[in-house]
């Protein structure tokens, strides 16, 4: 199996599983929607950008909250729920869905230890405090613990550079690694993410992914009502205003990125649970 083909089968995995949640959230009346590339790739594309090897949705704090609840006991068959509660070795602060019986293996999650399946990201969308002081503070512990978590689990994480900055960086995580690591615990950090995330401020109907603090916070109301896209075929619930989402995301969305930055992140190692397994540079 070349490259092309294990993201070919990568992303059929990813719609498989995604399917499984779109019918799920129907059921118990959970409110979603696409987030990130793949609310992209949909209105774009009509499906997954075509370099694209991952599924991002998102929810409201309160939904994300009743979907962990149902999902960690009645998810079909076949399918789980993780996040850093029930999964060793689990560093981001949102969850995610395997599909059983598969592997998704980076060098970060091979480090810390972390048995990840092929997945969907789901991200839990918080209220932003209405005080640009209690926000700055806010967005800053949230960044700090979300790191940490990072850190205490892999010294190999992915840093934003490349070349001899990039090489600092990583040098400067491993070392940051050694010291959370004997100064926390991940119960900690966790527990210290969830204080510093919260706001009390209702007079703000801002939302943000918190888990990525340097995207752009979206008015409530430009999430709700939901609208429609079709990906691969298939209806999802979409931001209603999702135009301006995505220019606030992306700025110009429409047009594609060089092709020189249309990089696929594809991991170490795949195995998609019916004997065919990918490994990189094979």
């Amino acid at each position: 199996m070349n490259r092309d083909e294990a993201l070919k089968k990568l992303q059929a995995t990813e719609l498989e599983i995604l399917l499984i949640l779109r019918d799920f959230c129907a059921e118990h009346d959970v409110l979603w929607f696409l987030d990130g590339g793949t609310l992209l790739g949909a209105v774009r594309h009509g499906g997954f950008i075509p370099w694209d090897d991952d599924v991002d949705v998102g929810m409201l704090r309160k939904d994300y909250d009743r979907f962990v609840a149902l999902a960690k006991q009645d998810l079909p068959d076949g399918f789980s729920y993780h996040d850093a509660s029930n999964t060793p070795g689990y560093a981001a602060m949102f969850g995610k869905i395997y599909k059983d019986g598969t592997q998704f293996l980076t060098d970060e999650t091979l480090e810390a230890g972390c048995s990840q399946g092929i997945f969907v990201d789901i991200f839990p969308y918080d209220r932003l405090a209405a005080s640009p002081e209690q926000r700055r503070r806010q967005l800053h512990n949230a960044r700090t613990w979300q790191s940490m978590a990072y850190l205490y689990h892999a010294k190999t994480i992915v840093v934003p550079h490349r070349g001899a900055l990039g090489s600092f960086e990583k040098a400067g995580c491993r070392i940051a690694h050694h010291l959370v690591r004997a100064a926390s615990s991940p119960e900690v950090i966790e527990a210290r993410y969830g204080r510093s995330i919260l706001s009390d401020d209702k007079t703000c109907s801002e939302v943000l992914t918190l888990a990525w603090p340097n995207m752009t916070p979206f008015p409530i109301d430009a999430i709700l009502p939901m609208a429609t896209v079709q990906f691969e075929g298939h209806d999802f619930p979409a931001p209603g205003q999702t135009t301006a989402y995505l220019e606030a995301t992306y700025g110009d969305w429409r047009a594609l990125p060089a092709p020189e930055d249309r990089r696929t992140h594809l991991p170490k190692f795949l195995d998609f649970g019916d004997g065919t397994q990918w490994e990189a540079d094979s």
